[in-house]
């Protein structure tokens, strides 16, 4: 697979667990590019944890208002027709309450217990945590959308190395590889890439997992 297709993949795969009428709130990066592929009759409303309900199509420069209305990785941001711009108090009410049907974001490493490491140490160039923690532990339903491996190096493991954003919280974990359940066995790859065999993954995954008996394409 070339490099360039990776993200547009990865994010064609995660599109398809979404359901008519969820409220999803998408981190930085790749999950961004997932309402490009969201199922014909597909609708779903974006929630931004800073706050936005009902985000729409970032604007153009002549739209954006830079003072004020940004997304949570601080891009200008929008709401669509009949969305609404809330307060933080509100925003975080609504992830801690369980109203968030599902989250999907990047990792820097994800656990075969489901925990999973996303922020930036600091001094880097790239924003911080956000909204994260609370994300992880308030949607119904959390799912880490990366590339499989950082130059090479496994990002799927036994343990994180990382400090932890959350433990116990990932739902799924989609790659240009594979997909993987996380149940309260383990790992289970459900999906595979027909690039790649089981053994690819099992050479690029530091984590345990078994693979399903009804293992599917992801194609």
């Amino acid at each position: 697979m070339e490099k360039s297709e990776i993200k547009g993949f990865i994010a064609k795969r995660v599109a398809k667990e979404l359901k008519d009428g969820d409220v999803v709130n998408l981190g930085i990066g790749l999950p961004t590019l997932i309402p490009n592929y969201l199922p014909e009759g597909i609708q779903v409303v974006l929630q931004s944890e800073n706050g936005i309900i009902g985000t729409g199509p970032k604007p153009s420069p002549e739209e954006a208002d830079p003072h004020y209305k940004t997304d949570a990785g601080g891009q200008p941001a929008q709401a669509a027709p009949f969305g609404s711009y809330i307060d933080s108090a509100t925003s975080f009410g609504l992830i801690r309450g369980g109203h968030v049907d599902a989250t999907i974001l990047g990792g820097l490493e994800v656990d075969q217990e489901g925990s999973l490491s996303n922020w930036i140490i600091p001094g880097k160039k790239m924003p911080g945590m956000g909204g994260a923690m609370d994300l992880l532990v308030g949607a119904k339903t959390v799912i880490v959308a990366m590339e499989h491996t950082a130059k090479g190096k496994p990002k799927i493991l036994k343990k994180c190395t990382l400090p932890y954003t959350a433990v116990h919280c990932v739902t799924m974990i989609v790659t240009e590889m594979c997909v993987f359940n996380v149940t309260k066995d383990g790992l289970v790859m459900t999906e595979i890439n027909p690039e790649f065999t089981v053994d690819d993954v099992k050479a690029v995954t530091e984590a345990d997992f078994t693979v399903a008996a009804d293992l599917k394409s992801m194609v």
